[in-house]
């Protein structure tokens, strides 16, 4: 095992001590898929379809009441929660695209398709580079998501670039950028066949999904000249920006650990299963179910193919297993304040990892933001 030397970040407490998070785990993937029960892997087309339904309701509700009160009072309401259901939109589209929606590819698709098309993602080529990042997940060199960056890459940055990577709120945008042009030191676009996140064979699917965002985008553009800049704004524009921060403030919480310094690696130091306990499950609170059970994240990671509908259930199962490896989520009320805090603390100090060393952690730039 490779030596963690000034990689190493000094744990937060005694506790820490007993458990280095790096360590090989003593359990195989195939323990922690034989914990779980059999139904857990069992897809239900029908009940995947009612949760679209229940989802495509309140959002036609939620417009509905809007339009009908047309009070600044509740607008703000309606944004809020319009752009949380906008978000649970997205993760039933993300079930699609990893196939744990349906086991008809068909079905996965065109509800794929449609869902992500209307939240202006486009959904093959969203799928594909989703994929890429959980076949590498906790690889610095070739994770897709929120990957960390190399010292040096770190230190080549521009200022501008470093503010609106770090400076909170301007991560919690950074979804639609990143569909456009990925992340720093990567090349290429969700919307281009041509681009190197994928291979000829999948350029085909990537022209579909580029042609449906599209024809949303001129749905938009006509809606704007019918009822005007300011009325799409209020009903679309807004509720779009609260699901891209869900969006951004999901997945990097996922995958940083202020609690606990969590390990990335490189060359043969990496496994998927090494990978793949380095996430981290969170507690939502009342958008536990609102956003299907999302927070459960670390046999999601391992087994993407396991329905939402069958995460908590597996993950109870598994838990025996993982012992230590899983990191119990913090218990939230209603609302997860405490995560705000989280995010904030570690944008403060998780800014890039060595150069050198197959088992690094964050460090943090000295030069506070």
């Amino acid at each position: 095992m490779g030596s963690l030397g000034a990689d190493f970040v000094c744990p937060h407490d005694e506790k820490e001590l007993e458990f280095d998070p790096s360590a090989f785990p003593p359990f195989k993937l195939s323990e922690i898929r034989a914990a779980i029960p059999k139904h857990c892997w069992v897809k239900s087309s029908w009940r995947s379809l009612s949760y679209v339904l229940r989802d495509v309701v309140v959002v036609s509700a939620l417009l509905a009441l809007a339009l009908f009160l047309d009070n600044w009072k509740f607008w703000p309401v309606y944004w809020v929660l319009q752009g949380t259901m906008f978000w649970a939109f997205f993760v039933l589209g993300h079930d699609c695209g990893h196939g744990s929606f349906s086991d008809s590819a068909f079905l996965n698709s065109v509800v794929g398709h449609i869902l992500h098309s209307f939240i202006l993602v486009p959904y093959h080529g969203w799928r594909i580079s989703h994929k890429t990042h959980h076949q590498n997940h906790g690889n610095v060199e070739a994770d897709e998501s929120w990957v960390p960056m190399s010292e040096k890459l770190y230190k080549n940055l521009d200022f501008a670039t470093k503010f609106f990577r770090f400076k909170i709120p301007f991560p919690l945008l950074a979804y639609p950028i990143y569909l456009i042009s990925r992340s720093p030191g990567k090349k290429g676009s969700h919307f281009s066949p041509f681009s190197d996140l994928f291979q000829p064979h999948e350029r085909k699917y990537v022209v579909i999904s580029t042609l449906c965002w599209s024809i949303m985008v001129a749905l938009l553009y006509y809606l704007n000249s019918v009822i005007g800049s300011l009325h799409l704004l209020k009903i679309y524009g807004v509720p779009y920006m609260v699901f891209v921060m869900w969006l951004d403030f999901v997945t990097y919480l996922h995958h940083h650990g202020y609690e606990q310094k969590l390990p990335w690696y490189r060359g043969k130091e990496w496994n998927y299963l090494r990978g793949g306990l380095t996430t981290i499950d969170r507690d939502y609170g009342i958008f536990n179910n609102i956003h299907h059970d999302i927070g459960t994240h670390v046999i999601h990671h391992l087994f993407p193919q396991i329905p939402h509908y069958h995460l908590v259930e597996a993950t109870k199962a598994a838990k025996p297993v993982l012992g230590r490896y899983y990191r119990e989520p913090k218990k939230s009320g209603l609302i997860p304040f405490h995560l705000v805090g989280n995010l904030v603390k570690s944008m403060k100090q998780d800014h890039y990892v060595s150069d050198n060393g197959d088992i690094v952690f964050y460090q943090t730039d000295p030069k506070t933001l």
